[in-house]
């Protein structure tokens, strides 16, 4: 009987469940729509909204649901749950879950021949106790913490000082601002709270049949974990649970296991009565989907994951904990003395197709939405823009048709040449010699959006062999990957000492992850790192291209004397069009 092990992804509007086999290829894969399979729930992408208080949720319940009718597709395809060693999940990230006194005891005595959903959501007039405290989980998305947000920020001093604790400053979404918007909104169903999962979590406990406990990495997401000390932050706590319940917050937190990859224990009876898994399977510690990610491939120090949407997300792995307002840091979810760096922008494929569309507009014959003239205009033009870089200026500029993160900045478009010599920014003349627009700014939308990974990135990467301080390989996903000239500029500006690759695993990066992190867990010799085990068995033909070069001599150089310009560039930004009362600047950018 082959071994197989089984991942899952909790995202905001999906289910999926991957099977892959001890050598790690696929087996099977199934998903559950909440839209189209679960629309009872009354949701619209997943969610529901509540606009007047800026909240965005999910009922657990409809979880409940998509896990047994994933399992059932499963099966329903031919996988045959008995040879299933071990499973691990992803969930979205900062989604918070409210667990009843009854939770355990509800979890632990599950009768095969019910339902989930029968057994664990409560009766609606009480008639029937529940495994939950609160019938909602805030979703990422969720908005209505700004008050909360701000006492964390300025809970250790300062925005930096939250940041250098616990990873990241103060967000909207993270789990403490959400927990203590919680306690101060519904304080009975606080109360009466035993025990809170994040959403991988959550999930977990449901396989394992108790609360299991929050992943290393995952728990970086909520602004209450000290990660250079591996302990919760017991400000932050009394801060999150209203200063008096500091020891009761930590009990409904739980304990964290500092090993991303040692068994929870093995499955829960429910599971191996109901849908004939072994009683033997083990429950390796979920994760949350940004770590999974970047455990669906053998990501080394250095290595950076460029993913190209309708927004930018920046990943990489590294030795180096340098936390900054203006990004994440999280614990590595497999490898202690890793961390995950992570960048996150809402401007991405949006201002690329802006200027795409300008330009095509003024050629009559070439097919709307191509990208033929825009990658020409943008390969053929030098490098920012100087013909002769003795003595002409650095084309710098700033494209952002919705507000941005980093920097946080209102929608604008700024363009600005920067005389690296004496170190000084003017504002461009458009529809000039000096900045042809719309034709300027193909290459310079693209310099921009990379300039701004490699100035927040440059002090993490590590020289490579001979060459500078860079990324050691640039693995681009996303729409975004497939377009020549986008790779090109990636190499051209961020470098990449192996080269610039596309990394192609389908939608499935976080759920297949998932499953390599349980066949790790389950299957991993004494010390064996998750990078050894997988590069030991993970094939790189099948969803990797190297695309173009990454470092070339020179370029990269040039681009280097551009990024104080660039600072530049953004602290004008920000003086025009900042948001709220956030300042940028090298030491600490609002995110």
């Amino acid at each position: 009987m082959a071994d197989q092990y089984l991942g899952f992804d909790l995202s905001t509007q999906q289910l999926k469940g991957i099977i892959v086999h001890s050598d790690l290829k696929l087996a099977h894969e199934a998903k559950v729509d909440f839209d189209a399979d679960l629309a009872k729930y009354g949701i619209n992408k997943g969610v529901l909204t509540n606009p007047s208080e800026g909240e965005v949720f999910a009922p657990p319940a409809m979880w409940l649901e998509a896990i047994e009718l994933v399992l059932q597709r499963l099966k329903d395809q031919g996988a045959d749950f008995s040879k299933i060693k071990g499973l691990s999940g992803a969930g979205m990230q900062h989604g918070t879950v409210f667990w009843s006194n009854d939770a355990e005891t509800l979890l632990g005595g599950l009768d095969a021949g019910k339902t989930l959903l029968e057994q664990l959501e409560g009766g609606a007039k009480g008639e029937r106790k529940g495994a939950f405290s609160h019938p909602f989980s805030p979703n990422w998305q969720d908005a209505s913490t700004q008050k909360q947000c701000e006492r964390f920020d300025v809970a250790l001093k300062d925005p930096m000082s939250l940041a250098e604790a616990t990873g990241s400053k103060a967000h909207h979404r993270f789990s403490g601002p959400q927990i203590m918007r919680f306690r101060q909104k519904y304080p009975e169903a606080y109360k009466a709270t035993a025990r809170i999962s994040l959403v991988s979590s959550f999930l977990a406990s449901i396989f394992l049949g108790k609360v299991a406990p929050i992943d290393i990495g995952d728990v970086c997401g909520a602004n209450l974990w000290d990660i250079k000390h591996g302990c919760w932050e017991e400000t932050l706590l009394a801060l999150t649970a209203g200063g008096e319940g500091v020891d009761d917050l930590k009990k409904k937190l739980g304990n964290v296991p500092e090993d991303g990859g040692a068994s929870f224990g093995s499955i829960s009876p429910y599971f191996v009565n109901r849908f004939n898994f072994q009683p033997s399977c083990q429950i390796i510690p979920f994760t949350g989907d940004n770590p999974s990610t970047i455990l669906a491939l053998p990501l080394r120090s250095s290595d950076a994951i460029v993913s190209l949407g309708t927004s930018t997300t920046f990943l990489m792995s590294t030795p180096q904990y340098k936390p900054d307002p203006a990004y994440h840091f999280m614990n590595h979810p497999t490898t202690p003395g890793l961390y995950m760096f992570m960048l996150c922008y809402k401007n991405g494929g949006l201002a690329r197709e802006h200027i795409r569309d300008a330009i095509n507009d003024l050629s009559p014959s070439v097919t709307p939405k191509s990208w033929d003239l825009f990658n020409s205009t943008a390969t053929s033009d030098p490098v920012l823009g100087q013909k002769d870089p003795s003595t002409d200026p650095m084309r710098l500029g700033l494209y952002f048709p919705r507000p941005e993160i980093v920097p946080s900045v209102k929608e604008g478009i700024w363009r600005f040449l920067y005389n690296n010599t004496a170190h000084s920014i003017t504002a461009a003349q458009t529809d000039s010699q000096e900045w042809p627009t719309p034709h300027a700014d193909a290459r310079a939308i693209l310099e921009s959006q990379f300039l701004s990974l490699r100035l927040r990135s440059q002090n993490l990467v590590e020289p490579q062999g001979a060459l500078p301080p860079q990324p050691r390989r640039i693995y681009m996903v996303g729409g975004g990957a497939v377009n020549p000239a986008i790779a090109e500029l990636a190499g051209q500006v961020l470098g990449g000492a192996d080269g610039v690759y596309k990394l192609d695993i389908g939608g499935n990066a976080c759920a297949l992850g998932a499953a390599y992190k349980a066949a790790w867990g389950v299957g991993r010799r004494a010390g064996e790192t998750f990078e050894d085990f997988l590069e030991e068995r993970w094939s790189e033909e099948s969803f990797v291209q190297r695309i173009c070069e990454g470092y070339r001599k020179g370029i990269w150089e040039q681009y280097g004397e551009s990024l104080k310009g660039f600072e530049m560039v953004e602290k004008r930004a920000i003086e025009e069009r900042g948001e709220g009362k956030q300042v940028d600047t090298a030491e600490g950018r609002g995110l």
